[in-house]
């Protein structure tokens, strides 16, 4: 079976900044392997179209350049926030308010947001909210450890249904 649109897709592999040789910032292993809904816009385009044929055992090695992950750094994604906003019943959670913290928040249309706090003022904390890994080049390497077909409630939901049955690499 080969990784095509609505197949499911368990994989391995390490995921270096800037080059092969780089700094490994994930590693995904067979007893927890990334198991996804392959054609479904759960990863990066471009990701998906660099396993896109590939077989179970099949290796895989390839780049993406930063405009074909995360993008660059936006500065406009940098913002200053009312401190006030981070008040739970009138006080701020000195725990979660800290320099380097990731805090998950929502935008005014209600998005999902992570930003990491940057400063903290008197009155304002700047936010980082670029993906982390923006304005880097990714480099993976890694094994297709398994390919199944998707349940019709998979395909119908858009996403991976765990549950019973063997671990998908074996683990």
């Amino acid at each position: 079976m080969t990784i095509k649109e609505n197949k499911v897709v368990s994989l391995t592999y390490e995921l270096r900044v800037n080059d092969e040789k780089g700094e490994v910032v994930e590693k995904v292993e067979q007893n927890a392997p990334l198991t996804f809904l392959f054609g479904r816009g759960n990863l990066l385009p471009d990701f998906e179209a660099n396993i896109n044929g590939l077989k179970k055992g099949d290796p895989f090695s390839f780049m993406l350049e930063p405009e074909k992950a995360y993008g660059q750094v936006s500065e406009e994604a940098i913002v200053d926030l009312p401190k006030n906003i981070f008040e739970v019943e009138g006080k701020i959670d000195e725990n979660l308010l800290k320099v380097g913290n990731n805090i998950p928040m929502q935008d005014n249309s209600g998005n999902r947001l992570n930003g990491i706090v940057l400063e903290i003022g008197d009155d304002a904390v700047k936010m980082d909210f670029n993906h982390p890994l923006a304005g880097d080049t990714l480099f993976f390497e890694g094994e297709v450890c398994n390919i199944r077909k998707a349940t019709e409630e998979e395909v119908s939901h858009g996403h991976v249904h765990q549950g019973g049955g063997a671990h998908p690499c074996g683990g």
